[in-house]
Parts: C-alpha cells; structure tokens; sequence
C-alpha cells in the first residue's frame, strides 16, 4: 500500500467519524408504525438522535397489576386528564424494586392509546437531548409521556441538570402535549449520605434547615408535581399476584392451590416478594406444568 493509499484510508476514517458530530437532515418518524418510541443515537454521546418506533409493545394491562390500588388510581387519573387536555402533572414513582412501577406506565400506554396517548422511552444518558425532544413533538396532535426508567444520578452527572431544566421549561414554557414518567429506587433520585447530615443548620428559634447539598438533592425531585410510591408487597400480596399469573398460563385452581409452597420459596431463594419475582415462577412453574401435559 502506498502512501496515498494510507492517507486517503485515514482521510475517510476520519470523515466517517466527523459525519456523526455534523447537521443532517432529521429522519423522518413514522407516527403510524407505533404508539412507543425510543430515542436512539447510534454514534453514540454527541451524534444526533431519532426516534425509533418500537415494534412489540408490552401489553400489560391495568388489571394485571394488583395490590397497587392507589397507585393505579392515581397514575390513571393523571394520565387521564392528560389525554383529554386538561391541567397534568410529571409523576415520579419511587419504591421497592419490582412492585411495579414500569409496568403501571406500560399499562397507561395501553390503556389510552386509542386516545392519542405515546410513549418515548429516554436513557438516562441521553437526557441532554429532552430539549430536541420536546422541540420534535411539540407541533403533533398527540400526547406523549417521556418514559425514564430506572433512574438516579451520581454526584456531577449532566443530565440531572437537564432534567431539571425540562421539568421547569427553562426559558420557554414546557409543551402543553408532554409530560415527564420516571421510576427510581431513590425518592430524591441521587445518594444519600451520612454526611449530608452535617450540612443541616440550626436557626435561633430552633428550626432545623437543610443545607446546600440537601437542598441540591432534593430539587429535582420537588419538580415533579406527582410523587408515587410503592412499597414491599406481604405475603397475601405476594401470592395472589402468583396466582393472577398462574391462571394468565392456563393453571386451574387445584393447581394453583398446590404451587403456593413453591412460590414461597422461589421468593424466599430470591430474598423478595415482588411482583417481578412472583411473574418470574409463574412463568417457571407454569411451564413445567405444561412440560408434563405433553
């Protein structure tokens, strides 16, 4: 190989790699293909995004959630008002770990999708593009919920601030046909420390203040209009999801009666009783049930 030869190779590599950082033309969205979205940026940090539709929905629904009652009412009757145009909050569910908090914001898409209800589903660390977001829906006749799962931030992450900013609309007003849905295992979405108790400080009447770091933590959580919480699930609760989900398989109810013992100790093995662990035997005990039928 030349010389030329070695320069031009280097050349395009370089250009291929500078193509992702340069303006182009948006991709088109196919609104029809779906009622959900993920927000994708194949070149990765940097490079321009576009909305994926999501071929194969989740189709959880609201009756497949149980012992979550006021959780479900509250979600439901938020998104409602949404749908229909009217005044709406950003929901924050925070809580144990497979009580459900996902599977409720699959179940509104669901629920209302008929009604011009769409989901995006944003990584937390693509939050920085919520801006581009908003700005490519902001002129459609749907109404679209920003789906963030699973979400918490280290200390100096950047897209804390960014969501902040888009809970708040910054120095436009937020779109009237979008709303921010996160779930997180932590109520104030960073780490709390030890340490941030020091920071507290005492007044002269006595009042007990939250210093700097705490208020930092605290801020963008008090953004969200709506706090939904959820908590570890009894033991009652946890067999009757069990049971929700053996019938969903086709089990008859000695045979659900006969797997209680067993998924006590599918859930002892697994140290919870969540709603996530009792679909995860119901799939496993269902399906050996069925083995023996053949």
């Amino acid at each position: 190989m030349t010389q030329l030869d070695q320069f031009l190779e280097r050349a395009e590599a370089l250009l291929t790699r500078i193509e992702a950082f340069l303006p182009h033309a948006a991709r088109n969205v196919d609104w029809n293909a779906s009622y959900a979205f993920r927000w994708r940026k194949p070149g990765g940090k940097g490079s321009h995004g576009y909305l994926q539709p999501v071929t194969h929905v989740a189709r959880i629904a609201f009756s497949d959630l149980h012992n979550i009652e006021r959780q479900k009412e509250q979600i439901e009757q938020n998104t409602r008002q949404f749908v229909a145009g009217r005044p709406a909050n950003n929901v924050l569910l925070t809580g144990a770990r497979g009580t459900g908090k996902s599977s409720l914001i699959k179940a509104c898409l669901n629920q209302f999708a008929e009604q011009g209800l769409r989901l995006i589903e944003v990584d937390k660390d693509d939050l920085s593009d919520l801006p581009d977001i908003v700005d490519l829906v902001a002129a459609r006749p749907e109404r679209f919920v920003i789906f963030c799962d699973d979400l918490s931030f280290e200390e100096g992450e950047g897209g804390y601030k960014a969501l902040k900013v888009a809970l708040d609309g910054g120095l436009t007003a937020q779109s009237d046909n979008v709303l921010i849905y996160a779930t997180s295992n932590r109520r104030h979405l960073m780490p709390e420390r030890m340490s941030d108790n020091a920071t507290y400080v005492h007044t002269e009447d006595g009042d007990l203040h939250p210093g700097e770091t705490v208020e930092e933590k605290i801020s963008l959580s008090e953004r969200f209009g709506l706090w939904v919480s959820f908590y570890p699930f009894k033991q009652d609760d946890y067999l009757d999801i069990v049971a929700h989900w053996l019938r969903h398989f086709g089990c008859d109810a000695q045979q659900i009666e006969e797997a209680r013992a067993d998924a006590l100790r599918w859930a002892l093995q697994r140290g919870s009783r969540s709603g996530r662990v009792a679909w995860q035997f119901a799939k496993d005990h269902a399906g050996k049930i069925q083995k023996q039928g053949l």
